[in-house]
């Protein structure tokens, strides 16, 4: 017999069984579980990896270009939070845009976030590998790459509770790191090593034009992403809804706040400022070179070693874990293998799409090792994909609460799911043209598996649509 937190509902929640689906995964994840899983998933020091970019993309105010990052992504947060409590089921977009809209139109929606979801993996796996390799020149990348995959897999493989734990035990780890350089970062700037004024990280006048800053927020938005992989464990939470959509917003707002602080700190001690604006960052050492400035080697090695195993290890779990939800949620409605859909009988997780995950990461993972560009065109692919299907996020809201139901919450429920799909339109318009085109390439593929569907007779289905009601 099942015990309470594998198969009742939260309180106050009627569970996936309204909808149609039976109780298979375990629901033991706390608040604080939620919480961490999200600022894990953005990881708390992302900006190590990628401060140089977004310097260069931002003519130096890369602490603005946060800030106005997680404006654009609070919208977004808020129409997770909405869709949520309405539809507190595993697959995100797919789900929402699904039972929300139309369930052809989930099927496209999670077809465009399996871009996202599918090659993030891949893409930490692959950051990871190549800055262990520059350190330990002697173990090749695809020995690391194996060895990342190989761990997280089996540690997913063991049951959400044992990802839970070792996602708290990373995250103190992170935090240790990120708070031993904002120490001696502020250490070197009350010695005098800070280059400009102390509010220029937020605004420089010589560099400032919005679409200079905008074009910063497309790169600086990569480190947002992973607050809606919350939305994934929702049959594994045994919160209520109100406070599974809350720990997404929670998540996203500490994380900013951490990008923000970090970065100012950064941006005020980064050493050949000229240089950086001019030529950016191809290396990817502006952070760890900071780090070395500020208090010198052995600072530089700390972060990026921290960084390596924060994308590898931490931040790819559980990439991996929201990935093979996704995958089980479309195969559980018939629009992906069935066999995708086995759920593990002890460990209560999706078995089958977890290996899945790893073997496509391995394969992606070594393919773009051998290729120059595979860490900027599988950001780019990330970045495009994850926008793109927001913006089904923002009209699922509209269609669902205002449209179909009535709701006259006009914040909730227009205003702010329009400004948010505004801003990412805005994103994804200016997004590199390699990624629209591969990305636009990749929803093609998408309509026509879906036109083959119905010439088939199997219109894309979603159970006990007809039950649903408003929250």
């Amino acid at each position: 017999m099942s015990s309470p937190s594998e198969a009742s509902p939260p309180a106050g929640d009627a569970g996936v069984e309204r909808f149609g689906y039976k109780q298979e995964l375990q629901r033991s994840l706390s608040y604080v579980d939620l919480l961490i899983y999200g600022l894990i998933f953005m990881v708390p020091i992302a900006p190590f990896g990628i401060f140089g970019s977004v310097f260069q993309a931002s003519g130096g105010m890369v602490a603005l270009a946060y800030v106005i990052g997680m404006a654009a992504m609070a919208f977004t947060a808020l129409s997770y939070a909405q869709m949520a409590r309405a539809f507190p089921m595993a697959g995100s977009v797919y789900t929402y845009a699904g039972r929300g809209i139309a369930a052809p139109v989930g099927f496209l929606a999670g077809w465009v976030i399996l871009l996202d979801y599918v090659l993030v993996p891949a893409l930490l796996y692959l950051v990871a590998s190549a800055a262990m390799t520059s350190f330990v020149p002697a173990v090749p990348i695809w020995v690391w790459l194996i060895g990342f995959i190989v761990l997280n897999t089996v540690v997913n493989y063991l049951g959400i509770e044992m990802t839970a734990r070792m996602n708290k035990i990373m995250l103190i780890a992170e935090m240790i790191v990120l708070a031993i350089f904002l120490v001696v970062g502020l250490v070197a700037l009350a010695q005098g090593k800070g280059h400009g004024g102390a509010l220029s990280p937020l605004f420089d006048s010589s560099t400032f034009s919005w679409p200079l800053v905008f074009g910063a927020v497309s790169v600086a938005v990569l480190s947002f992403l992973g607050f809606d992989g919350i939305s994934m464990l929702a049959e594994e939470s045994r919160e209520n809804t109100r406070r599974l959509g809350r720990s997404m917003v929670m998540a996203l707002a500490l994380a900013g706040a951490l990008f923000v602080v970090q970065t100012w700190v950064a941006a005020l001690l980064a050493p050949g400022r000229d240089e950086l604006l001019a030529k950016g960052d191809p290396a990817g050492t502006a952070f760890y070179d900071t780090a070395e400035y500020a208090g010198g080697h052995w600072l530089s090695v700390l972060t990026a070693v921290a960084t390596a195993v924060a994308w590898g290890f931490a931040n790819s779990l559980v990439a991996q874990a929201a990935t093979s939800r996704l995958l089980f949620a479309m195969a559980r409605d018939r629009q992906l293998p069935s066999f995708l859909r086995k759920v593990h009988p002890r460990h209560k997780v999706p078995v089958n799409a977890t290996f899945v995950v790893a073997a496509v990461s391995l394969v992606l993972g070594l393919y773009m090792a051998s290729r120059d560009d595979g860490i900027p065109l599988l950001s780019s692919l990330v970045n495009f994909g994850a926008m793109t299907a927001f913006l089904a996020l923002h009209v699922s809201v509209v269609v669902h609460y205002v449209v179909r139901n009535g709701s006259r919450d006009w914040w909730r429920h227009l205003a702010a799911p329009a400004i948010g799909f505004l801003i990412l339109l805005y994103v994804v318009i200016n997004a590199k043209v390699a990624a629209q085109v591969l990305g636009f390439v990749w929803l093609a593929i998408g309509a026509i598996i879906l036109a083959g569907s119905y010439l088939m007779g199997r219109r894309p289905t979603l159970s006990a649509m007809t039950t649903e009601v408003a929250e």
